[in-house]
């Protein structure tokens, strides 16, 4: 089987040989080619060219790109400033100091430069891992969008204190984000993965009655344009996980702090997992022996459906060998 025959089996209920792998890679990706972030956030040919050849030397399942959560901010009319060795920067998030909707420009994935970027990523990736690899797009979830847009204290502020507007906000955020994701399923995408990072920060019941539904709306459009869909939230999200149980979704990612064992009982059989070593304790300062025993641990308690992960993305000075130890093929048990 190839990296994409395998991801489908899993996503399907069959029998892959291996378990998928799907380390999340940018700084480190962008270094392994001798090149550097602010490349890799900015230039397509960078970033699809850092997938490949880590692909092929990792021998992972799926290419992807992501790279900065500022690509649809941009659209919305931010300056993003690039930095050499670091993420971009939002210099000003476009409603810091206004709740106007009107002062919002409109995003468009084929016209609004980063998004456009983003798109002709795939399309270069799809030339060598179509039908070989998955290949992730990414969409901002309408939560972590609609913080990057009125700034993070104020947006958690808004959900309390003007839920009304918080709505809204979140609202255009998903018109955005189905949008995005179309144009990256068309340019050759076969899954979408939607960061909500701000997701963990607030309570199941604010959860429940501000972004459920909205998110399950986005994922909708996703699998209606003919996308699968990868959630990932960073974080402490045990609490939402009964939330999670409801959402229309194809692959969880879970970050370290969740107990796997409590996420699947709480996720069911049928949820493909992914995660969740710690990118720091567990993967880059560990040694490849204490990797492959930390995975297959948690293939112990989880068991299928499972894919190899780390809570997030590998940190840029994650050891080659310890990468390598994390990839390694583990027989599929079942």
């Amino acid at each position: 089987m190839n990296g994409y025959e395998r991801y489908m089996a899993v996503l399907n209920g069959e029998r892959p040989d291996i378990l998928p792998r799907l380390p999340i890679l940018m700084a480190f990706a962008a270094k392994f080619i001798d090149s550097y972030y602010g490349a890799f956030a900015s230039d397509y040919r960078v970033l699809s060219e850092a997938n490949r050849r880590c692909a092929e030397f990792f021998d992972f399942d799926q290419v992807s790109a992501i790279s900065d959560p500022y690509r649809e901010t941009q659209g919305f009319g931010a300056e993003i400033e690039f930095v050499r060795d670091g993420v971009p920067k939002c210099l000003k998030a476009p409603l810091e100091d206004s709740a106007d909707l009107g002062l919002l420009a409109k995003p468009d994935p084929r016209g609004s430069a980063r998004m456009l970027d983003r798109v002709r990523g795939i399309e270069e990736m799809a030339k060598f891992a179509r039908g070989r690899y998955s290949i992730l797009g990414w969409a901002e979830g309408p939560v972590a969008e609609a913080a990057d847009l009125r700034g993070v204290t104020n947006f958690l502020m808004d959900l309390v204190m003007e839920p009304g507007f918080a709505g809204d906000l979140m609202d255009r955020c998903v018109e955005v984000g189905i949008e995005f994701a179309k144009a990256q399923i068309e340019a050759g995408a076969d899954t979408i993965g939607v960061g909500d990072a701000i997701a963990s920060q607030v309570s199941a019941d604010l959860y429940d009655e501000m972004i459920f539904a909205r998110e399950e709306r986005l994922f909708d459009g996703i699998h209606e344009a003919g996308g699968l869909v990868r959630l990932h939230i960073c974080g402490n999200t045990t609490h939402l996980l009964p939330h999670f149980a409801r959402l229309n979704v194809d692959i969880i990612d879970l970050d370290w702090q969740v107990d796997m064992a409590k996420a699947r009982a709480i996720l069911g059989p049928t949820r493909t997992l992914v995660g969740n070593l710690d990118p720091v304790s567990s993967v880059m300062k560990s040694t490849p022996e204490r990797i492959r025993n930390d995975i297959l641990g948690i293939y112990r308690m989880v068991g299928n459906r499972y894919m190899v992960g780390a809570g997030c993305e590998i940190p840029v000075d994650t050891p080659m060998e310890n990468l390598k130890a994390l990839c390694a093929p583990i027989p599929f048990a079942g």
